[in-house]
């Protein structure tokens, strides 16, 4: 760059790059319109942003959802959008933090159906769960597995284990 055009460098971005910001953020407004409402409530977004995703549902014409979704976009300009990012990135499991409670979930399953030592460990780290159900479901999965069925139990026993762990 020439001395002489330093005083015409830009101090802001360009106008492509607004715009392709401006997208990124319709894009993610559009994904928590898409959210159901009680994974919309769970997260903490702003009054107007949240109130603006609310409206933007109602709406079933093509282009007054098109433009709610560009309001959204703006009233997200004046927020730090990176926490909401995030939040929508756990829900989605492609977070750090998700992947590894999914692989920890997945370990206590093994764990359980092959070790009955497992089973008490479990009710010691984590009280106030239906042991019964959970010794049911443990059971149903290792009937299945010995059966070469499919593994429909054990899918189940992971579902328990998640929601046991909230």
């Amino acid at each position: 760059m020439q001395p002489e055009d330093e005083e015409f460098a830009p101090d802001r971005p360009s106008k492509s790059q607004q715009k392709r910001q401006m997208h990124a953020l319709q894009a993610l407004g559009e994904e928590l319109v898409k959210l159901p409402r009680d994974r919309l409530d769970q997260l903490d977004l702003p009054d107007a942003l949240y109130d603006a995703v609310l409206d933007a549902r109602r709406f079933t014409k093509h282009e007054a959802r098109r433009r709610q979704l560009q309001f959204i976009g703006k009233v997200m300009r004046d927020i730090d959008t990176e926490p909401i990012a995030e939040q929508l990135a756990r829900i989605r499991g492609e977070s750090d933090s998700a992947k590894a409670e999914f692989h920890a979930l997945e370990r206590w399953r093994d764990r359980l159906l092959a070790d009955d030592a497992a089973l008490t460990e479990w009710l010691a780290q984590h009280p106030g769960g239906d042991s019964q159900q959970l010794r049911n479901l443990i059971r149903n999965a290792r009937r299945e597995a010995a059966a070469g069925k499919p593994p429909k139990s054990s899918r189940e026993l992971f579902r328990w284990l998640r929601d046991h762990t909230r």
